[in-house]
């Protein structure tokens, strides 16, 4: 029972989340400085990456990078902001799990070393009886 529940509450978070993204990408598009301060972000992005891929097919890295125009660095950016966003909702989904599954498995480790203790002691005092009346 709860197993199916944690399921459905798992896929409302990550349903939930999509909107979310999509909300905080709008928002970076209306406000002037977050704009300013994510088309920064994308140009900064945007040379490193071509920096990269120049190196790895071996292509002059001394050349200028023209930059992104101000509304695709914009795009670029936003999309990165959600894809960050998703990635951080279902990294925080993944460790919920893993923490929920060891806690579980933790409690049984425990009922098992309770019931190995309790089958060992009644053949302990059994043995002691044994003992006692020879």
């Amino acid at each position: 029972m709860v197993l199916p529940l944690m399921k459905l509450g798992t896929l409302l978070v990550k349903t939930i989340s999509k909107p979310l993204a999509n909300q905080l990408k709008h928002q970076a598009k209306v406000h002037p400085k977050f704009r300013q301060s994510i088309i920064n972000f994308a140009q900064r992005n945007h040379r490193i990456t071509t920096q990269m891929q120049r190196r790895i097919y071996g292509h002059a890295t001394d050349v200028e990078i023209r930059p992104l125009d101000e509304e695709k660095a914009v795009q670029a950016a936003v999309d990165l902001i959600g894809e960050l966003f998703l990635f951080a909702v279902g990294g925080a989904v993944v460790v919920f799990e893993v923490q929920r599954s060891s806690r579980s498995e933790a409690r049984k480790e425990e009922a098992r070393k309770q019931e190995l203790e309790l089958r060992q002691q009644p053949a302990t005092t059994g043995s002691e009886k044994a003992t006692k009346s020879s």
